[in-house]
């Protein structure tokens, strides 16, 4: 069977950039053999307290190639140089946060207290993992499952993004580095969905976590579906904004814009939506006509671009289609003069952020995941109806609700469906909140200490002592 080769082209000029070869079909069971004999001997041998040191000694070195990292993730996703590198600092703090809570999140939980017995619940790790990621934030993703996965005592495989293949050498080369055993960390590259589906079914792995599309998630769920085994899914979001008539609107317009077309759009949680309060939506408009003329599209390695390609031809065609359909029945573009919008480079994939009104909910822009830089505002005239309006959704990943009336956001974003509903802020993971994805957003949770939960199997202890 001839060698499969993966090839990254760069978005920025619709290049090959690097190349790398799949894994073939004969080395998966070699692989998997690897992890499970890693995962024997590690889990035994490397307690906590050394996994712990570990993972923060890991975390230092990272540290030290931010510069490098950075201009690598550039070149290959296609996102401004001045905002990758907080990508990796952000996923390290991430990090130190999840190191920091591991020894209570992973530890013993006491039964209730009766003379002449003994009983306690312990977390125990599970077994070699599947790790699927994306390309959008790689670092940020893959982090949210490799720390505890580790820090709980497992052995993983990483599977990353044809877009972004040398983030799991990088990640690999470091934590060795800092002491972590052989085959503890392997990975492996492919574009082949048959051979991922052969490692996704394989008795070997005790957990998959997927982050993509739905369309991908549901094919490795599909695949796993004929074991008994739990496939933790991170998927798309189509996430909701609302803006309150009581706010300041050239404030939230700011904000809005930003959460909307930040790394051009492409995060799954991206405010892909926006309701205004009908008494400012016309001033809430004009601001974010203004904001918008502030921004620079062009090329990511210039320091003052702001928006820099969306990650393929295929993005572009999705993100102008949405455009399309919502102005053939009855939208508006909007979008301000900006010389850059119109003199980005030819090669790329280039898409200048665009501003939609009049929009509805028979228009693909307000249903379907658009994944752009692309910010249709529909105005409202109630908190029922926006709230309606944002659970009108398949998705139900995050929401905003933009307001002066702290008491009255909370009560609203109670009534929202979505796993993380936010007041005043916007597109933010926090690491001591659980990331969870509501409906077709996912299954599962990642960061807070319920992070730790899928990575370890429970075991009851019940002592009784021995009669005298």
């Amino acid at each position: 069977m001839a060698t499969e080769t993966i090839t990254t082209v760069s978005p920025t000029t619709n290049e090959p950039v690097l190349t790398r070869t799949a894994l073939a079909e004969s080395e998966i069971q070699p692989l998997l053999s690897a992890s499970a004999k890693a995962f024997a001997t590690f889990r035994h041998t490397c307690p906590l307290s050394q996994r712990q040191l570990i993972v923060e000694k890991a975390l230092k070195i990272l540290a030290g190639k931010i510069d490098i990292l950075a201009k690598e993730l550039t070149g290959q996703m296609g996102r401004p140089i001045a905002y990758t590198p907080k990508e990796i600092t952000t996923a390290i703090a991430r990090s130190e946060y999840l190191l920091r809570i591991s020894e209570e999140a992973l530890a013993d939980t006491e039964g209730e207290a009766e003379d002449g017995f003994k009983r306690y619940i312990r977390k125990e790790a599970i077994g070699p993992i599947l790790i699927i990621f994306a390309w959008n934030y790689p670092y940020l993703i893959l982090v949210n499952s490799l720390i505890p996965a580790i820090l709980a005592g497992n052995t993983v495989i990483l599977k990353p993004s044809p877009q972004t293949p040398t983030i799991v050498e990088h990640i690999s080369d470091v934590f060795l580095e800092a002491g972590l055993p052989p085959n503890v960390i392997q990975y492996f590259h492919s574009g082949s969905q048959t051979l991922l589906s052969s490692v996704a079914r394989s008795p070997e792995i005790k957990l998959i976590c997927f982050t993509g599309s739905v369309a991908g998630g549901i094919s490795v769920q599909r695949a796993a579906s004929d074991r008994v085994v739990p496939v933790g899914l991170e998927l798309g979001g189509k996430d909701p904004a609302y803006v309150r008539g009581d706010v300041a609107v050239e404030w939230a317009a700011e904000q809005v814009v930003d959460g909307a077309i930040f790394n051009s759009g492409q995060s799954c949680c991206a405010v892909e939506r926006v309701y205004v309060d009908e008494k400012i939506h016309d001033e809430f408009v004009a601001a974010v006509q203004t904001v918008l003329k502030g921004y620079k599209l062009g090329d990511p390695f210039d320091n003052t671009t702001h928006i820099g390609p969306v990650v393929s031809k295929r993005s572009v065609e999705v993100i102008r289609s949405h455009i399309s359909d919502a102005l053939s029945k009855g939208a508006k573009d909007v979008t301000p003069d900006n010389r850059s919008f119109q003199s980005a480079p030819l090669d790329g994939n280039f898409i200048a952020p665009t501003l939609l009104i009049n929009v509805n909910h028979d228009m693909l822009v307000m249903k379907e995941e658009t994944f752009g830089p692309v910010i249709p505002i529909m105005k409202v005239k109630s908190d029922e109806e926006a709230v309606r309006l944002m659970n009108d959704s398949e998705f139900g990943l995050t929401a905003s609700i933009w307001t002066k009336d702290l008491n009255k956001g909370t009560e609203l974003a109670g009534g929202i469906e979505s796993g993380t509903v936010f007041v005043n802020r916007c597109d933010f993971p926090s690491p001591d909140l659980a990331w969870t994805g509501w409906k077709s957003s996912g299954r599962g949770v990642t960061l807070s200490r319920f992070g730790f939960e899928q990575f370890v199997q429970l075991k009851s202890f019940h002592i009784k002592d021995y009669p005298r």
